[in-house]
């Protein structure tokens, strides 16, 4: 369709502000677009006071020209509402839409996200502004896709956010008994006789009530989504042929849940920022791009549900729309990327099922808060490496439309559930050190380290296609959530739970009679004790691995030790265990393993369920994702080693047009993609190899 995002090719661009610059700088820009075959870019995201300088008084006669220069250039456009920056007047004329945290202080303007999402003017005045940009640009040619906002996650304790959170409350809970019940107010004589009496979760003298925690996050979650839908039903109304979406930004601190909002975009979005220096970043990239692929599958099925009809046929489509071009932001410093890395990174996403990939930002600002943050252009202009590197990415990406016809193939489904991780973040929990997305990476970075595809999974998605489900302490578990688990089992499915799954309900009220409550039968065991470990504290594991994080004291009801604690007041007693159920077994993992020992022992589970990892015979350090389609498939192979390594491959790498008559010879730091001239490799065989294929630190 013509205008829409989706033309075929792989998107490759990034966010441009040209606001930022005189207008002699914008012929400039889209010749060197251009060059860098760049057709997508995201305009006005942050130029709110520049298209709204006064209330109600517009300049347009800037974006018009960008806009037409972009679509004279060949350059699709995702044309942003921008209003994740309100401009100082709005600040001034509503003080009271002004963030409050909860400590009771007030924010004030200065920075971006200074607003409240639950405050009526704030809302109105977004409202206001996408309406305005739709009746202006909704039929503009340049225009292929709408970005609403950015980086959805600011929370708020003003008396705005007391009020919907109330609202919201009744909403979910109907009356102050259910309320009462779930949030457990009879300890700590907190019970509510009147909704006046319901509040944010502000600061406090002591520990919070988890059960209010919980509810909050999931209010911002319900609350950020209807400022996205107002926003998305202004522009679909404008001119339903053109795609709507946002930029989910990742991290425990989003109280976001990206799985639930996916049904409501028409595009999955996604900013990554790796914080690991080392090859922690490439394993960093994969877990993101898995999440977002697993986010979109949820989303398309679950819209596909309220409509009533059956999913869409084909790949689950999503997008990397931000990612850093030359840095790697780590606390304290920006280190730069090595030559080839971001290529690397970009085709990893690729690989997982990317439409593209997309840089914040496209030139580097002389000015402003992100001054120094990477950008495609540097401050030393377009004759500098990072920029050969755009061209040449730009190259790679024209080569590799085709693969958008494949989906990733994986029989492991890695299950990841937004609210069980944000409540073992909460006050009062036995571990400060708890944490579901460090215990979701660490299952991935294993599985990844022994080459095995995965996809990431929420609670109640079809399992078909995996023969092995991993719960990484997904702490919440109703019933339906404990039937889809068994369900699995049951079919011959193979599992393996960690430590915390299943512990307590929806509301955080534990699962009484022995951990972990919604599985102990499905496991054939009972968790007697937690045994919470220090940060510079471990067990010793038999076998020669060791553990982290937590310990348990577990005692068997009809399932088998594979691994035990060795010493200490653990002595002995089981730390894995598999009961076999039928066809299927449940393993459960009752602490953290170091990389190696887990890595091993998911091979030998892997192993078990006669699932194979996508390239056997890689060496140590090469990253194999395949996509497979109804007519080829294609081999993404990513060499993160400083040293040639040569991998089993028959087919046409797409990168270069040479044959690969059985083997791929990859440079240090060199990525192919071999369009297979044979069937692909089964993910699922009798007798797949067991290997340790830990790549170089």
């Amino acid at each position: 369709m013509v205008g829409m995002w989706d033309d075929g090719r792989l998107c490759h661009g990034g966010d441009y502000n040209p606001e930022q610059w005189p207008a002699a700088t914008w012929r400039e820009d889209v010749a060197l677009m251009r060059r860098a075959r760049i057709n997508l870019v995201t305009v006005g995201v942050f130029a709110w006071s520049r298209l709204e300088p006064a209330p109600g008084r517009y300049d347009f006669g800037w974006l018009d020209e960008v806009l037409d220069l972009l679509h004279d250039g060949g350059i699709r456009v995702a044309l942003a509402t921008p209003t994740a920056s309100p401009p100082p007047w709005f600040s001034l004329a509503h003080p009271d839409a002004l963030p409050v945290t909860a400590d009771g202080v007030r924010l004030h303007h200065g920075s971006r996200d200074t607003y409240c999402a639950a405050a009526p003017a704030y809302r109105a005045a977004a409202r206001g502004i996408a309406a305005t940009l739709a009746a202006r640009y909704a039929h503009h040619p340049a225009v292929a896709l709408w970005h609403v906002h950015n980086e959805y996650g600011t929370t708020c304790h003003c008396p705005h956010a007391e009020a919907a959170f109330r609202r919201w409350l009744v909403e979910r809970h109907g009356d102050l008994d259910t309320l009462n019940a779930a949030w457990a107010t009879s300890f700590w004589s907190q019970h509510y006789t009147d909704w006046a009496y319901v509040s944010t979760p502000r600061a406090t003298q002591y520990l919070g009530n988890p059960g209010q925690l919980l509810d909050f996050r999931r209010f911002w979650s319900d609350t950020l989504l209807a400022a996205y839908v107002e926003q998305r039903d202004l522009l679909t109304a404008a001119n339903p042929a053109l795609p709507v979406t946002t930029n989910y930004v990742l991290g425990d601190w989003v109280p976001v849940d990206h799985a639930r909002w996916a049904a409501e975009v028409d595009l999955v979005a996604v900013d990554h920022y790796p914080s690991a220096v080392d090859g922690g970043a490439e394993e960093q990239t994969a877990l993101a791009a898995d999440l977002a692929r697993g986010w979109a599958r949820h989303g398309r099925r679950r819209a596909a549900t309220r409509r009533g009809a059956a999913p869409a046929a084909g790949p689950a489509t999503w997008l990397l729309m931000e990612s850093a071009a030359s840095q790697i932001h780590t606390t304290g410093r920006s280190h730069t990327k090595e030559p080839g890395r971001m290529a690397r990174h970009s085709l990893s996403h690729v690989a997982r099922g990317s439409r593209g990939a997309m840089f914040f930002q496209w030139r580097a600002p002389a000015g402003g808060a992100e001054r120094f943050h990477s950008a495609l252009v540097p401050h030393t202009g377009p004759d500098t490496r990072v920029f050969r590197e755009t061209v040449r990415l730009g190259e790679h990406l024209d080569r590799l439309a085709e693969v958008t016809a494949g989906e990733v193939t994986a029989s492991v489904a890695l299950a990841f559930d937004a609210a069980s991780g944000w409540a073992l973040r909460h006050p009062g929990m036995p571990s400060t050190l708890l944490d579901g997305h460090a215990e979701l990476a660490a299952a991935h970075r294993a599985l990844w380290r022994a080459g095995y595809g995965c996809d990431v999974v929420v609670p109640g998605d079809p399992l078909d296609r995996h023969r092995l489900l991993v719960l990484p302490a997904v702490y919440l578990a109703d019933d339906a959530t404990a039937g889809w688990v068994r369900a699995h089992v049951e079919a011959g499915g193979h599992l393996l739970v960690g430590y915390l799954s299943g512990v307590a309900d929806q509301h955080g009220r534990v699962h009484l009679g022995g951990y972990p409550g919604a599985y102990r039968d499905l496991l054939g065991l009972r968790v007697e004790e937690f045994h919470p470990l220090a940060a510079d504290e471990q067990v010793l594991l038999s076998g020669g691995g060791t553990g982290r994080v937590w310990s348990e004291t577990v005692h068997l009801c009809g399932a088998e030790p594979v691994g035990t604690y060795v010493g200490g007041v653990l002595d002995g007693r089981p730390a894995v265990t598999r009961h076999r159920i039928g066809d299927g077994t449940a393993w459960y993992l009752s602490t953290r393993p170091d990389d190696r020992t887990y890595r091993r022992l998911l091979t030998e589970v892997a192993r078990t369920a006669g699932i194979a990892p996508v390239c056997p015979d890689a060496p140590p350090g090469v990253e194999a994702v395949r996509r497979a389609g109804p007519q080829a498939s294609w081999l993404f192979l990513l060499n993160h080693t400083d040293r040639p390594q040569r991998v089993p491959a028959t087919g046409i790498d797409l990168l270069t047009d040479a044959p690969a008559d059985g083997t791929v010879v990859l440079p240090a730091g060199g990525v192919a993609v071999i369009r297979e001239q044979s069937a692909p490799m089964a993910s699922v065989t009798a007798t797949p190899p067991m290997t340790d294929r830990t790549p170089p630190a």
